[in-house]
């Protein structure tokens, strides 16, 4: 291995290939996944600088027979993105590759590198005098490449989609070290199979993306947030119903939060005074943004509310009057994780229902793991525009946090997973598979379907050495 740590050097430079020989040098922030869930041991962590050196040092890899861990910020959920404890992978960190390329106002798309944070490229399109509607917690640490790599959701995808849908070419370094060309920005392009759409989402292990052309869209003349109480889950689906109806594509934003999941923000950081909650199961949050005027978003959000209310769909409501205030609204929900993690340890699913059965999929997944479990406390929040909801499990008041994740983790997983089967919905919604849901796909995924994803792994990767054990084991 030293002759191929020798020629990362000459690829990248000395100061760019990090290995554990140096014992003054810690690896531990490419090498812990985001949760401290898992500790791997790379065999070297390589900082290309551009699509060159990228091409350059998978070529030099397969030629080793060497496994490649492509990684972003390191801020997925599901240890897609962390090396294992072989000390024999290398991790391939694209956080120097952070230029923004372009921007086409008139084709409405940037071009940008995938180390680019994402709150980076929001910034930079905003100055331009566009809006990037990719908004998820991470933002600030997050890039581009994991986004796409995991086909990441966030907060707007009621209106915008996924990163899938925001993405309008790619440029990507295959597991042979060659480099597809693919940033032209066309909205239409019916020369062949989708390769852009097969890459978002692989997590790196058909390639490695470098870079990509994204749309933007105009910015609004105005955007009013508004937070409601509702009685239940079946009024707040009712609620999103009658937000289509009323705003329609001006509905970018419509968030679910359990009263529970709120009481947690209001104990851990109880700054950001969590409006309404404690006199109602759940609150939402909806955006509206407005392309005519103020005037006309408050008209619109006034109507729906008022509808709302007559038909007993929300109790209660603040309408936020400043941008500040809206973005206070918007710290709450966007606490929620960070406040499961002050009160302890816990489980969690990213999973999606069809909008219409997630009320009975509560319902009757909260009876069965509170029947399972007596004292279990369910963290529910998410994105109920799109279907996704956060689905997490907190043990009972007093219990050890670590020994409730060894007890019960895998046995709820299958309580869950079962029920999201069930309701014919996914056991991943937008963090991805990476390795702590690879064993899962076998049981909930179809099985031509998965047949199909392997064939397309060891055709595009057959040494198996992009993320290997990562969404599809081979």
């Amino acid at each position: 291995m030293s002759a191929l740590i020798e020629n990362l050097r000459r690829i990248c430079g000395d100061a760019n290939v990090l290995t554990h020989d140096d014992p003054s040098t810690d690896l531990s922030a490419w090498e812990r996944d985001w949760r401290k869930r898992a500790q791997g041991r790379a065999l070297a962590v390589v900082r290309p600088a551009n699509v060159q050196e990228v091409a350059a040092v998978v070529k030099a890899c397969a030629n080793t027979f060497t496994s490649i861990v492509p990684q972003g910020g390191n801020t997925g959920l599901v240890v897609g993105s962390v090396p294992d404890a072989s000390g024999q992978q290398v991790v391939l960190s694209l956080q120097r590759m952070n230029q923004i390329r372009s921007v086409d106002a008139a084709n409405l798309t940037v071009i940008a590198e995938a180390g680019c944070i994402l709150q980076n490229v929001q910034e930079h399109v905003d100055r331009a005098g566009f809006l990037f509607p990719l908004s998820l917690a991470a933002e600030g640490s997050c890039t581009l490449g994991g986004n796409l790599g995991t086909n990441a959701g966030g907060t707007q995808v009621v209106r915008f989609g996924n990163t899938r849908e925001l993405c309008l070419g790619l440029e990507v370094v295959t597991a042979r070290g060659e480099i597809w060309h693919g940033l032209s920005g066309l909205r239409k392009d019916n020369t062949g199979y989708d390769l852009r759409n097969l890459m978002i989402g692989s997590e790196g292990t058909l390639g490695i993306i470098t870079a990509a052309c994204m749309k933007l869209y105009p910015k609004p003349a105005a955007q009013l947030t508004t937070w409601a109480a509702v009685p239940s889950m079946q009024a707040a689906v009712d609620l999103l119903g009658l937000a289509h109806e009323r705003l329609g594509a001006g509905l970018t934003g419509f968030e679910v939060m359990g009263q529970f999941a709120l009481s947690l923000v209001d104990k851990h950081h109880p700054q950001l005074r969590v409006p309404l909650y404690k006199d109602t199961p759940y609150c939402v949050l909806l955006e509206n943004s407005d392309h005519e005027s103020e005037e006309h978003a408050r008209h619109g959000f006034e109507g729906l509310m008022e509808t709302a209310m007559d038909k007993g769909w929300v109790t209660d409501a603040v309408v936020a009057e400043s941008l500040t205030q809206a973005q206070v609204l918007w710290q709450i929900r966007e606490t929620i994780p960070l406040a499961q993690a002050d009160e302890g340890l816990n489980i969690k699913h990213d999973i999606s229902v069809p909008v219409s059965r997630i009320p009975q999929f509560v319902a009757e997944t909260d009876a069965l793991l509170q029947a399972k479990i007596p004292g279990i406390r369910l963290v529910n929040f998410g994105h109920l525009g799109d279907g996704n909801l956060h689905y997490n499990v907190q043990a009972p008041n007093g219990t050890d946090g670590a020994a409730f994740l060894r007890d019960y983790e895998d046995t709820v997983n299958t309580w869950v997973f079962d029920q999201v089967k069930a309701f014919e919905g996914s056991i991943s919604a937008e963090h991805g598979v990476g390795s702590l849901k690879a064993d899962k796909l076998t049981h909930y995924k179809d099985p031509t379907a998965l047949a199909m994803m392997k064939a397309i792994k060891q055709a595009l990767d057959p040494q198996n050495i992009m993320n290997p054990g990562r969404v599809i084991k081979i």
